[in-house]
């Protein structure tokens, strides 16, 4: 039992020094620092440092699709838009639950705001308004889930770790389901 406690003890110490001392690096950098030291050393540093890869990849990236998605539910002109942003924030609210679950499960700290790059593109949406706003939020759906599908999918055929490889396996149906969907919109709101 003192053996736990003072392991607890550790990694909190380990991630508020780690965190403190790297105010400078985005969220999702600062998660898998703490991961890979929290690994190091250990028989299975490649494969935590590959799960916390993909899980701190993954939880930036479903942050992005929820705020993205409010923010569609706001300021999109088209309905179907407005529709494709509720769904995202239902479906991938939901899947970032189960991410979170599970990286806690696994001991893996996912970082608690997205990474710069999604931030920033969070920022170029919300400068846009009407037909502009469509398009431009129609462009980072197809994107984002171009990358989801192949983060998920390299998940699903190079993680060892089975629940891991499981919730990618699950969560890519729905993922590809979304990037066809965005590409379809992105061809209505072109036109317009």
């Amino acid at each position: 039992m003192k053996k736990i406690a003072s392991t607890g003890l550790f990694l909190a110490a380990l991630i508020f020094g780690v965190a403190s001392c790297n105010q400078q690096q985005g969220a999702v950098e600062e998660a898998q620092e703490t991961n890979e030291q929290m690994a190091e050393g250990t028989e299975m540093e490649d494969q935590m440092t590959e799960q916390s890869d993909f899980m701190t990849k993954a939880a930036s990236t479903g942050m992005l699709e929820v705020e993205a998605g409010k923010l569609a539910q706001e300021k999109a002109q088209n309905q179907e838009v407005k529709n494709y942003g509720q769904m995202m924030v239902t479906d991938h609210t939901d899947a970032n639950s189960k991410l979170m679950s599970l990286a806690q499960q696994k001991n893996v700290m996912v970082p608690d705001s997205m990474s710069q790059d999604h931030m920033d593109q969070m920022q170029n949406l919300r400068d846009k308004t009407g037909a502009d706003f469509d398009k431009a939020y129609m462009d980072l759906m197809v994107s984002s889930h171009e990358e989801a599908v192949s983060l998920f999918e390299d998940a699903s055929n190079n993680i060892q770790d089975a629940e891991i490889q499981n919730f990618a396996n699950t969560t890519l149906p729905k993922l590809r389901q979304h990037h066809e969907r965005a590409q379809q919109l992105k061809g209505v709101v072109d036109k317009n």
